[in-house]
């Protein structure tokens, strides 16, 4: 007779493993439930302080927890319960009106359930937030930390070493920044009609200005990455507004060739030299998506255009240059700047011709806009080089080297100006 098979008994997970697990659980349940759930507390109690202290309050219980509980089959919901359930307890306690306790008590669940499912209004919530935290009456730096801090529930400490300072420095901008909303009375909505044209071009730029930080050469990347998932919300809630596809989709395309731009040893590579098989195909296709959506020429739509030409290229000579240099002469017409300028004379100086673009580089730079700018001097340099000045062209990317303060911006400017010595 034979003897039964048996199934193995799979020994217990070590402890260390199961709080782990459940740490992971926590950090991945905050991304969607820690914004949604300041969001609806700030909305319900107008209290910027409480709202995050609950919120946070109640990660710090699942993390307590859930190593011992189990994840829970809600965990937004769960943590919503907590937070709902801690704002409760403060309320009571400052015998504040009723109507708050009220308004706090419907996000109660239904008996039985292991936590509330988030109310159908956060989404707007969370829109409120953002139109909130970029509202004109604050500084620029503020609304970019404000929007890291509240809608993307990045740590105080992340934030102020991403935006080069102390974390005491950035808890007081912070608290101006709440302050100041108090005290000026901005109203926690969406505005309409005309004022929501007159406020989203704001709201558009912080995103803009998250992404740019992040994108570039030392930038950090977190700053990009939650750039490209507000620009996914703010599409999801508005998706009639052409310009904030036109934004999502200039992220994307861009975002799409982040991990193409460096070689196995860490030099920067020039688009030219990246391999496209790098690059993100997925987030092409998706920026391409929302790219069809636009309907109207405003200053993101061009640039996700131009972005568009460079993702759909199979290569660096297949470039539609000419349909890239018509996309600069659109956008230097409503957004003129001397970045603008610079770009457009690399794009004529490819469409057209060194001469060309060497011609329009000039016209940017007589203002003074550029000056003691290294990229308008490699500019000058690769159109001079593009003449056959070779040697002339490596004393510019010698000079332009000079002036960057990133060492891998340095070593692939002074690689180019050995290839034309050399």
């Amino acid at each position: 007779m034979s003897t039964p098979q048996r199934r193995p008994v799979r020994p217990p997970a070590p402890a260390g493993a199961v709080a782990a697990a459940a740490a992971q659980a926590v950090g991945d349940a905050s991304v969607e439930a820690y914004p949604r759930i300041v969001a609806t507390l700030i909305r319900v109690t107008g209290d910027w302080a409480l709202a995050e202290d609950c919120a946070q309050e109640a990660l710090a219980v699942a993390l307590e927890r859930w190593p011992t509980d189990g994840v829970p089959a809600n965990p937004g919901g769960w943590l919503m319960t907590v937070a709902r359930n801690r704002a409760l307890d403060v309320l009571r306690r400052a015998t504040v009106e009723r109507r708050k306790l009220h308004d706090l008590a419907l996000l109660t669940p239904p008996e039985g359930q292991p936590g509330p499912a988030v109310p159908e209004d956060v989404v707007d919530d969370r829109l409120r937030l953002i139109f909130t935290c970029c509202h004109p009456a604050l500084a620029i730096d503020a609304r970019v930390a404000l929007t890291l801090r509240t809608v993307c529930g990045v740590p105080t400490s992340d934030i102020a070493r991403l935006l080069l300072v102390n974390e005491s420095t950035m808890t007081r901008r912070l608290t101006r920044a709440r302050t100041r909303i108090a005290q000026a009375g901005i109203p926690y909505r969406v505005p309409s009609g005309p004022a929501l044209t007159e406020r989203l071009p704001g709201v558009l730029a912080v995103l803009y200005l998250l992404f740019t930080r992040g994108y570039v050469v030392d930038g950090e990347p977190a700053f990009a990455d939650e750039a490209v998932r507000l620009a996914r919300l703010l599409d999801r809630l508005m998706p009639k507004q052409s310009e904030v596809a036109a934004l999502l989709a200039l992220f994307l395309l861009q975002h799409s060739r982040r991990d193409a731009r460096r070689d196995t040893a860490g030099n920067l590579l020039t688009l030219e030299r990246q391999d496209r098989a790098r690059w993100d195909r997925a987030a092409i296709a998706e920026g391409l998506a929302a790219l069809d959506r636009v309907r109207h020429d405003g200053p993101y739509a061009w640039q996700a255009r131009i972005a568009a030409c460079h993702a759909t290229a199979p290569s660096a000579d297949a470039t539609d240059w000419l349909a890239i240099a018509r996309a600069y002469d659109a956008l230097i017409g409503i957004r003129p700047s001397p970045v603008i300028a610079l770009n457009r004379a690399v794009a004529h100086g490819y469409a057209y011709g060194p001469y060309a673009g060497l011609s329009l580089l000039d016209a940017a730079q007589a203002g003074g806009g550029l000056n003691g700018n290294p990229l308008a001097v490699a500019v000058r340099a690769d159109l001079v080089a593009r003449q056959g000045d070779r040697l002339r062209a490596a004393a510019l990317f010698k000079e332009a080297a000079a002036m960057v303060g990133s060492d891998a911006e340095r070593r692939a400017l002074l690689d180019r100006a050995h290839e034309l010595a050399g």
